[in-house]
């Protein structure tokens, strides 16, 4: 049987996949692991993005929170990074986020923070979905004044804004800045918080009706954001995924800069300023090569962990860095919050274009993006980790390691949150690396069926 969680909680379709009882039990289960020490009535605070399914998994997911004896705090559309930052602020029991991030309305996930604002361990995801697998057995529910009680406050989005403006207070006066909020939760936090810092602000898709999100929009669809940036003349772009916890940037010519090089200009400037800890970027299998020849021309060390962001967090704990993130656009900077963080990733880009006065262009520069092909084979979910399994593909994987190897790589791997096989091939020709990428995805999904 496949793992339940994947590498950002739990996902599926709505409805289908993820149905409002596995929402219900994994409200339960959830609430009773992570409580179940706490002398105390636990409060765990919920938040979604804006896809249509939000209130429907919420309100399964916090009866079942409450069936366990803890309480439940409903805060509607947040970003994800804000309910880390909630969670930690006002001191709770845990939080928990509905979301599917970046892909489409149909889906959603539930993913859990714990009391510090982490995402949970793979050993509290086990027990979690042992607890479920098991019927919830010798699990004790409360009756009467034991059960817990759902409280809404749709207010805390300011507490948000305050912060991410007090943590990067810079003066954005006199910039044109275009953002992009995938309709998704970003739309209010990410346009107060730019505004207040005196940016001149182009705004768009931020008029979410739940049906939506990401659609043609936001981080994973940039065509518009980077038309609308020359159209408006603007310094920059700015690009959030639904959940808003991750961000990519368009420069003034209409360019994409994406996660590699933002954590390239933005831990250089760190490492100038002194405060680079250990002089370390955590990056993962799928930064891009230029990213770890940028670290050696600059003195800066390139760590790399599995793909996913709390592979990349894991490892910055661990060993005391500070800032690590993925090449889409997910960046962690530890010191000031404890997961990924589009509005705050933004607010550092912004900080180092106002201090040094260079436009974006210039500054992405500081490493050369060498050519990528990234290609996604459509599986079912239960056969994604298997294909290797399959020695047609096994021996076209291993062919292609051989034809690139000393001028490129390739990866390889399942999704951790889609029903894909994720084929990257790097090497100098865009054109060559493209048509073996896309000949292997074909291979593999009329193999794995």
């Amino acid at each position: 049987m496949a793992r339940m969680f994947g590498t950002d909680g739990v996902r599926g379709v709505a409805g289908t996949e993820l149905t409002i009882e596995l929402a219900m039990k994994l409200g339960q289960a959830g609430a009773y692991v992570l409580t179940k020490e706490k002398a105390h009535q636990p409060t765990i605070i919920v938040g979604c993005d804006t896809r249509i399914s939000g209130d429907m998994l919420a309100n399964a997911l916090m009866a079942g929170i409450c069936s366990v004896g803890a309480n439940a705090v409903y805060m509607g559309v947040m970003p994800t990074p804000a309910i880390a930052y909630l969670t930690r602020k006002h001191k709770v029991d845990a939080g928990v986020v509905i979301s599917a991030s970046h892909n489409p309305m149909e889906f959603n996930g539930i993913k859990f923070f714990n009391g510090e604002g982490y995402k949970l361990s793979d050993e509290l995801e086990d027990e979690i979905e042992r607890l479920i697998e098991n019927g919830m057995k010798d699990v004790p529910l409360p009756l009467g004044s034991g059960i817990g009680r759902i409280s809404y406050r749709f207010d805390a989005r300011e507490e948000y804004v305050f912060f991410m403006k007090k943590t990067v207070p810079v003066d954005l006066s006199g910039m044109k800045i275009v953002i992009d909020c995938a309709e998704g939760a970003s739309h209010y936090t990410a346009v107060e918080t730019l505004k207040g810092l005196g940016a001149n602000l182009v705004a768009i898709h931020t008029n979410p009706d739940g049906t939506n999100i990401n659609a043609n929009c936001g981080s994973t669809h940039m065509d518009e954001l980077r038309a609308r940036v020359v159209y408006e003349k603007a310094d920059l772009g700015i690009a959030f995924d639904g959940d808003a916890d991750r961000m990519l940037a368009v420069d003034e010519k209409g360019n994409i800069v994406d996660g590699d090089q933002v954590m390239a200009i933005i831990g250089n400037e760190m490492k100038k300023n002194g405060t680079l800890k250990k002089d370390t970027i955590v990056g993962t299998v799928m930064s891009n090569l230029g990213f770890t020849l940028m670290g050696k021309e600059y003195g800066i060390h390139i760590e790399q962990t599995k793909v996913g962001d709390r592979y990349v967090l894991e490892n910055m704990r661990e060993n005391g860095y500070n800032i690590g993130g993925e090449q889409s656009g997910h960046i962690i900077f530890l010191d000031e919050n404890t997961t990924g963080d589009g509005l705050l990733s933004a607010l550092h880009l912004l900080e180092v274009i106002v201090k040094t006065k260079k436009p974006l262009s210039e500054l992405a520069s500081i490493m050369e993006v060498l050519p990528q092909a990234l290609v996604n084979a459509k599986v079912p979910n239960h056969k994604k980790e298997k294909f290797m399994d399959y020695p047609e593909i096994a021996q076209a994987v291993h062919d292609l390691e051989n034809k690139f190897a000393g001028e490129g790589r390739v990866l390889i791997r399942p999704s951790g949150t889609e029903p894909l096989v994720r084929v990257m091939i790097e090497g100098k020709n865009q054109e060559e690396i493209s048509k073996d990428a896309q000949s292997l995805a074909d291979l593999i999904m009329r193999n794995v069926l």
